[in-house]
């Protein structure tokens, strides 16, 4: 480790793919990796909130992240659900398959290009090459406290 890695500060992140690309979430916002599991409903819920589990005594909703995300829906044996917690709430989010844990330096993440419009651009922290790959760093909390993602919004 050299002396400029002493000085920064590194942050571990949970990446996952939904995809051709890859993601990553600050690791202390994950509680658990489920395997996908049959949901209960909502109706009326938004098209990407699939419904919600019972997880332990806590009803906890499940976001297909590929569909808030416009891709298409998708499931295979490596679709997983990431049990996030954001504000003490619990909320599972789908995506393709769990990659690895990195360790990033804060001068890793590099800022956004602008992308004439995309709201999407909201949620994201950063880009940041790692070994070869382009890693988009989310910010999660702000694509679950989005309009639409509110509690009262998902029981609804």
């Amino acid at each position: 480790m050299n002396t400029h890695e002493t000085l920064g500060t590194r942050e571990e992140f949970l990446t996952f793919r939904l995809g051709q690309e890859e993601y990553a979430i600050d690791i202390l916002q994950v509680r658990e990796i489920r395997a996908q599991e049959p949901v209960t409903r909502i109706a009326d819920a938004a098209e990407f909130v699939m419904g919600v589990i019972n997880l332990r005594g806590t009803i906890v909703p499940i976001l297909d992240l590929r569909i808030k995300f416009n891709l298409p829906r998708s499931n295979d044996a490596s679709t997983v659900v990431i049990i996030l917690s954001i504000d003490e709430r619990l909320t599972g989010v789908v995506v393709d398959a769990v990659s690895d844990v990195v360790s990033l330096l804060a001068e890793q993440i590099r800022p956004t290009p602008s992308l004439d419009g995309s709201n999407s651009s909201a949620f994201i922290r950063g880009i940041a090459p790692v070994e070869g790959r382009m890693l988009i760093v989310a910010d999660i909390a702000a694509l679950l406290i989005a309009p639409g993602l509110e509690p009262q919004a998902l029981a609804a």
